[in-house]
C-alpha cells in the first residue's frame, strides 16, 4: 500500500522449488553495520542429487528477474488493493483477494528459491538484495497448494470487517467516525463508555480468524526458517531479532519517566473532573475518558487538563476554519512544505487519483494511507479530510511518505523502501512537528504574530498528549502479537493478555468487566489488517531525532519545540540524500547520512519537551504517581 510488499494482506504460496540444492542445511548472514546474524534455512526436500553450485552471475541473474516480476504483479496488486480501500464490496474484495494472493505466492516462490544463493559470493548490492528478499513478506503463506489464497481470503475478510464496523445505541447507528467524534467532544461518561464498548464490540467476531491468519502465517514464517511470524518481523532491522526486541527495550526506557509524569498529572485532572467513582486518585486511567477510541492520543481532552492560568492565544481548528480552509487546501498547504525545501511538486495524476474526502455513495476505509502505486510517480492518499489540527498534521504527515516514495524512485524494485519501516512514518511525523509550531503557522498566515514563551507550556502538554502519550501503545501492540505468533498466548487468552500489556505499558483500563468473547485488539485497524506496528514506535523517536538535526543544520538557536525548518533547503537537501537511499544500505547509513548519528536515540524527547517535564514534576509534587503492575 505504501511501499514494497506491505499492503494490508501479505500472503503467499510456493508452486515450486529450488532446482540445486547444498548438501546441508545452510544459514543465511543477515545484518548490516549494525552486527551480522545468522538465521537457519530450512533444508530443501530430498531430491535428485544436487547441481554444481551456483555462480555470482546466477545469482544476479536470478534477482534482476525477481526483481522485473515483482514490480509488474505489485503494481497490479496495488490498484486492487486501491480498488478495494476504495469501494468496498464483494467483487473488489475478490479481485484484492486474487491480486495479493499471485503477488504473495511468487514473492515467496523468489524468496524460498533464494536460498540457493546463500553460500555464493555475490557482490553486496545482490546480497543485500536476497536477504531483504526472503524477510519482506509481513504474512507469507506455507508451502501448500491453496495456502496463499486461504490465507489471502481470511485476511481480506478481517479487513472488511473491521471496515464495515457499525454498532447501534439508543436508535442510532455509529461506525468509527461517528463513535470517534462523540469521544472526543462527550464528557459524559456514560456516553464514552457506550461508544467505547460498542465499537469494541465489532472486533468479536475477528477472533476466530485471527487465530486462524495466526496459524497459516506461522505455517509460512517457518517454511522460511524462522520461529514464528514475529520473528520474522523482528528480521527487518539489520539486526538479530532477539537484539531488535531489546533495542525497543532501551529506547522505552529512556523516556518511561516522561510518560509516568504525563500520566500522573492527567490522572488527576481526570479524578477532578469526574470524580473517585469514575477515575480514582490512583492507578490506571480509565480508557473512554481519554478522548481517543484506543487512548493512544489524549490531546482531545486537553480541555480537562489545560493548566490554570495558562491560556493558548489560538486554535489551531478555529483558524483552519477562520481562514476558509477545505481539505483540497490542507493538502496544496501541505505539498507547499515540501516545495518549500527543494522538492519538486507533486504530479498532476496525484490530484486527479486521490481520496481526499469520504464519498456519500459508497464503503470506504477512511484510515488515512499513502500510496505508490506504479513505483514510480502514480503517487495518491487516501484520507476522509475533516478541516481541523489534527488532519492538517495528518496531511503532511502521509505526504511525507509519497515524497519519500518519489525520492527513491530510482532505486531498484528491493531497495524502493525506507530505510526501516520506523524511517518511513518518521519523516511525515517529523515534518508534521514544523507543521503545528507557531511559527509555521505565521510562515503561512495562518497566524499574524507567534506568541511568546509564556504559552509554550500549553503547546508542549498538546504535543505531549499526542506523541508521548502514544509512545506505550507503540510497543503493546506488537508486543501482544509476538506472544500470539509464538503460541506463548492461546487464542483463549487472547483478551485477558491484551489488557496486561495495556495496563503494564499504558497504565489503562476498561470501563468495565470484558465479556469472554471479546477480541479488543482486533478494534484496532492495524492488527485486524495485519500491519506491523513498532514501526510508529520507531517514528515516534526518530522523528525527534531528525527535528533537532535540522534545526541544528539550520541554524535554530530558539526552543526545539518553536523550530519551523519550512523554506530552509539546506535541510531539504541533506533530507533527499537520506530519502533517495531507500533500502539500498542498513539503516545506520541513511540516519547518519541525515542526523550524523548511527544509533536510534530517544534523547531528542527529553529536549523537545524539557521545560514540560520540569512543569508536571512541580504540579505532581505530593502525588502517588505510577501504578500496580506498571513497566
Amino acid at each position: 500500500m505504501k511501499y514494497l510488499l506491505t499492503s494490508a494482506a501479505c500472503m503467499a504460496l510456493l508452486t515450486g522449488c529450488a532446482t540445486t540444492t547444498t548438501p546441508s542445511a545452510p544459514s543465511v548472514v543477515l545484518g548490516g553495520n549494525t552486527g551480522a546474524y545468522t538465521v537457519p534455512v530450512e533444508p530443501a526436500p530430498e531430491g535428485p542429487p544436487a547441481a554444481a553450485k551456483p555462480t555470482p552471475e546466477e545469482a544476479t541473474a536470478f534477482i534482476n528477474d525477481a526483481e522485473a516480476k515483482l514490480a509488474d504483479l505489485n503494481e497490479y496488486d496495488q490498484h486492487a488493493q486501491w480498488m478495494g480501500a476504495t469501494f468496498i464490496n464483494y467483487d473488489t474484495e475478490w479481485l484484492q483477494t486474487r491480486a495479493d494472493a499471485a503477488l504473495n505466492e511468487a514473492t515467496v516462490k523468489y524468496a524460498m528459491e533464494s536460498a540457493q544463493y546463500n553460500d555464493v559470493d555475490a557482490d553486496p548490492v545482490t546480497r543485500r538484495k536476497l536477504d531483504l528478499l526472503r524477510i519482506s513478506q509481513t504474512l507469507p503463506a506455507a508451502v501448500e497448494p491453496g495456502a496463499a489464497e486461504e490465507l489471502s481470503a481470511v485476511a481480506a475478510k478481517l479487513g472488511a470487517t473491521y471496515s464495515t464496523g457499525k454498532f447501534t445505541w439508543k436508535g442510532k447507528t455509529y461506525n468509527l467516525d461517528d463513535a470517534s467524534d462523540v469521544m472526543a467532544k462527550s464528557r459524559d461518561p456514560l456516553t464514552t463508555r457506550a461508544m467505547w464498548e460498542g465499537w469494541m464490540s465489532i472486533a468479536a467476531p475477528m477472533k476466530d480468524d485471527y487465530a486462524k491468519l495466526t496459524e497459516l502465517s506461522n505455517a509460512g514464517a517457518q517454511g522460511l526458517g524462522f520461529k514464528d511470524t514475529g520473528a520474522l518481523w523482528r528480521s527487518g532491522y539489520d539486526m538479530d531479532p532477539d537484539a531488535f526486541a531489546a533495542e525497543t527495550d532501551k529506547l522505552w526506557t529512556q523516556v518511561a519517566p516522561f510518560y509516568k509524569n504525563l500520566h500522573c498529572y492527567t490522572r488527576r485532572k481526570l479524578n477532578e473532573k469526574y470524580g473517585d467513582a469514575v477515575q480514582p486518585k490512583t492507578g490506571p486511567i480509565r480508557a473512554d475518558l481519554l478522548g481517543n477510541m484506543w487512548a493512544q492520543d489524549w490531546s482531545n481532552i486537553y480541555d480537562v487538563v489545560a493548566p490554570k492560568g495558562i491560556k493558548s492565544s489560538y486554535s489551531l481548528d478555529k483558524l483552519l476554519v477562520k481562514k476558509k480552509y477545505d481539505p483540497l487546501k490542507m493538502v496544496h498547504t501541505g505539498e507547499n512544505f515540501y516545495t518549500s525545501l527543494g522538492f519538486k511538486a507533486l504530479p498532476s495524476t496525484f490530484w486527479e487519483r486521490s481520496q481526499f474526502t469520504r464519498p456519500r455513495d459508497r464503503e470506504v476505509v477512511c484510515h488515512a494511507s499513502a500510496w505508490d502505486v506504479d513505483n514510480n510517480e502514480d503517487l495518491r492518499i487516501k484520507m476522509c479530510t475533516q478541516v481541523n489540527g489534527t488532519d492538517f498534521y495528518t496531511v503532511h504527515h502521509e505526504l511525507g511518505h509519497n515524497f519519500y516514495q518519489r525520492a527513491y524512485m530510482d532505486q531498484p524494485f528491493l531497495f524502493k523502501n525506507g530505510a526501516n519501516d520506523g524511517f518511513h512514518e518518521a519523516i511525515g511525523d517529523f515534518i508534521g512537528l514544523s507543521s503545528v509550531t507557531p511559527t509555521y503557522l505565521k510562515q503561512i498566515g495562518l497566524l499574524d504574530k507567534v506568541p511568546g514563551e509564556s504559552e509554550d507550556i500549553p503547546y508542549l502538554l498538546k504535543m505531549a498528549l499526542q506523541k508521548v502519550a502514544f509512545l506505550p501503545f507503540g510497543l503493546e501492540i506488537d508486543r501482544w502479537r509476538w506472544e500470539v505468533f509464538s503460541g506463548q498466548i492461546t487464542e483463549a487468552q487472547y483478551n485477558q493478555r491484551w489488557w496486561e500489556l495495556v495496563r503494564k505499558y499504558q497504565g489503562i483500563e476498561a470501563p468495565g468487566p470484558r465479556p469472554e468473547s471479546a477480541f479488543d485488539p482486533g478494534a484496532k485497524y492495524h492488527v485486524a489488517a495485519s500491519v506491523p506496528y513498532t514501526r510508529y514506535f520507531l517514528a515516534d523517536i526518530l522523528q525527534f531525532q531528525f527535528q533537532r538535526a535540522a534545526c541544528e543544520e539550520a541554524g535554530w538557536k530558539g526552543p526545539l519545540s518553536r523550530c519551523s525548518i519550512y523554506g530552509e533547503r539546506a535541510v531539504g537537501e541533506r533530507l533527499n540524500a537520506m530519502l533517495e537511499m531507500g533500502q539500498s544500505k542498513p539503516w545506520p547509513d541513511a540516519l547518519e547520512t541525515f542526523t550524523g548519528q548511527r544509533e536510534m536515540d530517544a534523547t531528542a524527547i527529553m529536549d523537545y519537551f524539557a521545560p514540560l517535564n520540569a512543569w508536571l514534576e512541580e504540579q505532581n509534587a505530593g502525588q502517588q504517581c505510577g501504578w500496580d503492575g506498571e513497566i
